[in-house]
């Protein structure tokens, strides 16, 4: 995830005396609603000005690192579930044997969501495994840079919070390749909908450089399309005009 310089987000007095989970957009599923929901209530998502790693200064944080309490962990277990359940609904062809998370913050999401899968379809979802890698190699014990199910010809989808530059998937991507692993997909928590490079003869985002090179659908919680639905619909027209002229300017053509 991209790190942040934070100045203080401001906040809006006309909402103050109402409920903002009411008026999430109903139009939404109701698994992208509880997940904005608890991002909102957990200040997860915030507004203000927040310099990026790539210097860009963005609108709003999106901070998956606060996701720390089983409450919170719940609420994104389930969003990630749901997501890959909608998905095989659309395309029964996707199959997966293993949820891999990165080290380190993708250990927590794939353990959590195999949980949840194995809960809301146990017939489909009892017997996926879990994997992550090591950040540095044992040479003793059970040794190995896996921990978890082996990769060795087995599905596996990619479980993360973000894809900013793409570095890290790539990396992730090159370590089930190695064990054997067959990629058939990546999850993450939000897509920002930028593009990598402020090139703009290069209009791809990190999600979609992903998918184009390797050939796999990338799927996300929420894009920064929903983040504006869900500001219209609050009324914050201030908060949504900045994040509609930060994707006007930075927007990815896929």
């Amino acid at each position: 995830m991209a790190s942040s310089t934070i100045a203080e987000p401001h906040s809006h007095t006309h909402a103050q005396d109402e409920d903002p989970d009411d008026l999430i957009p109903t139009a939404v599923p109701s698994y992208k609603t509880n997940f904005l929901q608890a991002c909102l209530s957990a200040q997860v998502l915030t507004f203000g000005t927040f310099t990026l790693k790539s210097g860009r200064v963005s609108p709003y944080f999106f901070n998956a690192g606060l996701f720390h309490r089983a409450s919170l962990l719940g609420a994104l277990s389930t969003a990630f579930a749901q997501t890959l359940l909608t998905h095989s609904s659309i395309d029964p062809t996707f199959k997966f044997d293993i949820l891999f998370g990165p080290a380190y913050k993708g250990i927590p999401l794939a353990t959590a969501t195999i949980d949840k899968l194995a809960s809301l379809s146990p017939q489909a979802y009892s017997e996926v495994s879990y994997s992550f890698n090591r950040k540095e190699i044992k040479d003793h014990g059970e040794g190995g840079v896996i921990v978890g199910a082996s990769l060795k010809g087995k599905r596996v989808v990619i479980i993360d919070d973000v894809i900013t530059a793409g570095t890290a998937m790539r990396e992730a991507i090159g370590i089930i390749n190695a064990q054997g692993g067959i990629l058939v997909g990546v999850v993450v928590a939000v897509d920002r909908m930028e593009r990598v490079r402020d090139d703009l003869t290069q209009t791809t985002s990190a999600i979609g450089e992903v998918k184009r090179e390797f050939g796999v659908p990338v799927l996300s919680i929420i894009d920064l399309n929903d983040l504006i639905g869900l500001l219209g619909t609050l009324g914050n027209e201030e908060d949504r005009e900045r994040v509609e002229e930060y994707k006007e300017r930075y927007g990815a053509s896929e």
